[in-house]
C-alpha cells in the first residue's frame, strides 16, 4: 500500500483525456493506472499484433489511430517507445503541427531528461520526464506494481508540482534527477535490473545442466537473501569464493564453465574482478590471498592459482569452506 502524502487538491491536475503513443509494455500501464485515479484514456498508438493485444488487455474500448490521431484527442500524452525512436517521433510530430499549445507531453525513457522534447516545447506543449523505475510484462500485474514504485522525473521548475501529482496518483514516488544526470541514472538501473535477468537465467541454464530439477526453487531463497543483505549492507554482504580469496575454486569455476557453458566464462571472469576489486577496496579480501586469485582471473584459463584443481575439485583449508 502506497503511504506517501497525498498533493494538496490545489496542485492536483484535472482530470485529464489520455493517449498512448506506442502500447509497449510500458504505455497501457500507466495510462490505466491513471484511468484508476479519475482520468480519461482516449487513444492509443498500436502497430503490433502484440501492442494492439496488450492495448485490448488494459484498455478495453480505447480506440487505436495513428499518433497524429492520438494527440488531436489527448490533453495528457504518453510517449512510451523506444529511447532511439523517440527523439525522431517527437520531432516528426512537431513539424506536421500535431503538438498543441498547452499539452501535456510525457516521456518514460529512462536516458532522456526534457530537453528531448524541445521540437514539441516550442510548439507549446509542456513537457515531462516520467521514468518508473519497475520492470513491466505488459499484463494487468504491471499496474499492481507501481504502488510505491520509484520514479525518475525530470521536469520545468514551473511544471514540478503537476509532475509529482501524476505521479503520487499512479501510486508511485518521485525522485528528481537532474537533466545532465539522466543517462548516469538510466546506466545504474540498466546494471541492477537487466544484467540481473542475464545472471540468473544463466545460473539456471547451468544449474539444469548440473541435474537440478527446479533451479528457480533453488535459487529463489538464495537469491531474496542474497538482494535483502546487498540493499541493507552494500559491500558488507559480499560472500563466496571470490570475496574469500579461494583461487582454486575460481579455478574450478572457469574450468566447468567453459567445459560445459563457455558462452558464460567472459561475464563470469568480468563479474568476479569486479567483485574482486570491490572486495579488496571494502577490506574483505586479504591481499594476501588476491594475487592466486587475481592471476586466474587475469588469464581466465581455469589454471590452479596455485590453491585448487582443474577437475572440479576444490583445493583444501579456506576452499572447504
Amino acid at each position: 500500500m502506497n503511504t506517501t502524502p497525498q498533493p494538496d487538491p490545489r496542485d492536483r491536475p484535472a482530470r485529464l483525456t489520455v493517449g498512448v503513443v506506442g502500447a509497449g509494455r510500458v504505455g497501457p500501464a500507466l495510462a490505466a493506472s491513471l484511468q484508476l485515479a479519475g482520468h480519461r484514456p482516449v487513444a492509443v498508438s498500436a502497430v503490433s499484433d502484440a501492442s494492439r493485444r496488450r492495448a485490448a488487455q488494459l484498455l478495453p474500448d480505447v480506440p487505436v489511430m495513428p499518433p497524429e490521431g492520438v494527440l488531436e484527442r489527448a490533453d495528457l500524452v504518453l510517449l512510451t517507445v523506444p529511447d532511439d525512436a523517440l527523439p525522431k517521433l517527437v520531432a516528426g510530430l512537431a513539424d506536421t503541427g500535431s503538438v498543441r499549445p498547452g499539452q501535456l507531453l510525457v516521456h518514460t525513457s529512462g536516458r532522456y531528461g526534457v530537453g528531448v522534447l524541445d521540437p514539441a516545447l516550442r510548439a507549446g506543449a509542456l513537457p515531462l520526464a516520467l521514468h518508473p523505475a519497475m520492470t513491466f510484462t505488459g499484463t494487468p500485474v504491471d499496474v499492481q506494481r507501481l504502488a510505491g514504485c520509484s520514479f525518475g522525473v525530470t521536469a520545468p521548475e514551473e511544471l514540478r508540482l503537476a509532475a509529482e501529482a501524476l505521479v503520487i496518483e499512479m501510486g508511485g514516488e518521485p525522485e528528481w534527477i537532474a537533466e545532465e544526470n539522466r543517462p548516469l541514472y538510466h546506466a545504474a538501473l540498466a546494471l541492477g535490473a537487466n544484467h540481473l535477468v542475464t545472471l540468473v537465467a544463466q545460473s539456471m541454464e547451468l544449474l539444469s545442466t548440473a541435474g537440478v530439477a527446479a533451479p528457480d526453487r533453488m535459487l529463489g531463497p538464495l537469491l531474496g537473501a542474497a538482494l535483502d543483505n546487498a540493499l541493507r549492507s552494500g559491500d558488507a554482504a559480499l560472500t563466496g569464493p571470490v570475496a574469500r580469496g579461494d583461487a582454486g575454486t575460481v579455478a574450478a569455476h572457469v574450468t566447468e564453465l567453459r567445459r560445459h557453458a563457455p558462452q558464460t566464462v567472459a561475464g563470469y571472469l568480468a563479474m568476479a574482478r569486479a567483485t574482486a576489486d570491490r572486495a579488496l577496496a571494502h577490506g574483505l579480501l586479504k591481499p594476501e590471498l588476491a594475487e592466486d586469485l587475481l592471476g586466474v582471473l587475469a588469464d581466465g584459463t581455469g589454471g590452479t592459482g596455485g590453491t585448487g584443481g582443474t577437475d572440479g575439485t576444490e583445493g583444501t583449508g579456506r576452499n572447504a569452506r
